[in-house]
Formats: structure tokens, sequence, C-alpha cells
């Protein structure tokens, strides 16, 4: 099994990226405009559609409001499990820390899901960066 761990600062409060993280449905509006074009909640998960096309259900496993811990998974696109996790801390200096990290088979997968991730990363780090303004 490979695994992929990427991690974002940002000035915007714990509080108000937690709420946009646990806003499960409004992930193309809150969190990650641009490289998630669309979210449907349905009993117990999410539909995403991303800006590439790809459509995947995601099951939701964990929301924890105390740990500041999403986990969710996967069904549809390329992996054969995958398993991920989000989760928001308080840093010093009046920073947050905003850490994703992605447990998935086959690992020949990897590539693809990194430059995904990255994306996701990047949309997500805009988003919480207006947050802070």
């Amino acid at each position: 099994m490979a695994t992929i761990r990427s991690e974002i600062t940002t000035r915007a409060p714990v509080s108000e990226v937690w709420s946009a993280v646990r806003d499960i449905g409004a992930l193309h509006t809150r969190l990650v405009p641009g490289f998630v074009v669309d979210t449907k909640l349905e009993a117990g998960a999410r539909i995403v559609t991303f800006a590439n096309g790809m459509v995947v259900r995601e099951p939701i496993v964990t929301l924890d409001d105390e740990a500041r811990r999403l986990v969710w998974t996967a069904e549809g696109g390329r992996a054969r499990h995958y398993n991920a996790a989000v989760q928001v801390s308080e840093l010093d200096g009046g920073l947050t820390s905003v850490v994703w990290t992605a447990d998935f088979l086959p690992e020949d997968i990897a590539g693809a899901l990194g430059q995904m991730i990255e994306a996701g990363m990047a949309a997500m780090q805009q988003a919480l960066d207006r947050l802070a303004a």
C-alpha cells in the first residue's frame, strides 16, 4: 500500500478552516473551488465531481469535531482501495495546519494521485488564505 501526505499552513483561524473542511457538501464552493466543481450529498457519503470530469463517491468514515479530523474512502476512479484523512491543527504564531493523508492501492497510481492531491492542496491554500484576509 502507498501513502501520500501533504501539508499546507495558512493564517486563517483554525475554527474557520475546520468549518470549511467539515462542510462536506461544499467542497466546490468553500474548500477546493476549481479543483472540485460539484458536490452532492447522500446518506453517509458525498458524490464529488472533479474539474477533470472524474466522479467519485466518497463515503464519510469519521467526522470528529474534537480532533478536527475528517476521514473518507472513495469508490470509483483508478484506485482499488483509497482511504484518506484531513486533519486541522492550530500552530504557534496564529497559523493553522491542514494535513491530507491518503493510503491507496495500487501503488502505481501514486504519480497521478499525487498530482491530484497537489492540485487539491493548491486550491485549498487559495480558499483558506482568503479566509485570513
